[in-house]
């Protein structure tokens, strides 16, 4: 599916109210709105399985997770995939799996450096065809430049599924993925393993925090 094919959200988006659905207590006075139900993540999702699977047929397909913030999108991706796997008796995606963890951001602001933190080493990547699953792009930088490191290793292939695209009010959209699930406006998003330094992982729904909330969870400066 080409990757014009996503969901914009606009910038004077309708919202969710936190008493449109079930939040945890502990976060209720620090998200400004709901943006994106769980429910609707899961169609969503589906969807771009089925475009995933349609586009690679019957080939090898390695599905490389970026930890931590898309291991629950990574999760119910596949899960969908293989899904589709069972219910085409005529074709199916033989499927392995890799992860990798990156670190760019401090706070709400992202750094502009990319570290690797663990996972395995990339030489495995070598001759095949590589799907990087991720939960948000934003300026994009992290991801042209993971891209760079795994051109390194040889693939025969790699294409890019995000949840997420973030539309900067500075920059526009910084990179656009082959899969893309929604393109939001600029706000920092937390929820369905999107973190704010660790927090909010467990929060089901896609949400913005508000500023009692990132001053709460923030890093102390460094001395």
């Amino acid at each position: 599916m080409a990757s014009e094919s996503y969901i914009k959200i606009a910038d004077q988006y309708r919202s969710y109210t936190l008493d449109h659905f079930c939040v945890p207590k502990h976060y209720e006075d620090d998200l400004e709105d709901i943006m994106i139900p769980w429910g609707l993540i899961q169609d969503r999702i589906e969807r771009l399985a089925r475009d995933i699977f349609q586009s690679v047929k019957d080939q090898p397909l390695t599905a490389v997770c970026i930890l931590k913030g898309g291991y629950r999108f990574f999760t119910d991706l596949l899960d969908k995939i293989t899904a589709l796997n069972r219910a085409h008796g005529h074709v199916s995606v033989p499927l392995t799996v890799d992860f990798i963890r990156l670190k760019s951001y401090e706070n709400d602001t992202s750094t502009g450096e990319i570290r690797i933190v663990g996972g395995d080493g990339l030489t495995s990547l070598k001759g095949r065809n590589v799907l990087v699953v991720e939960d948000i792009i934003d300026t994009g930088r992290t991801m042209v430049r993971l891209l760079q490191l795994l051109q390194e290793h040889e693939p025969a292939s790699v294409k890019v599924a995000s949840l997420l695209v973030k539309r900067r009010t500075d920059t526009g959209i910084g990179y656009r993925p082959d899969y893309c699930g929604f393109e939001i406006p600029d706000k920092f998003v937390v929820g369905y393993a999107l973190d704010y330094n660790e927090y909010f992982r467990d929060l089901n729904h896609i949400c913005v925090i508000n500023e009692a909330g990132k001053k709460k969870y923030q890093v102390p400066a460094a001395q």
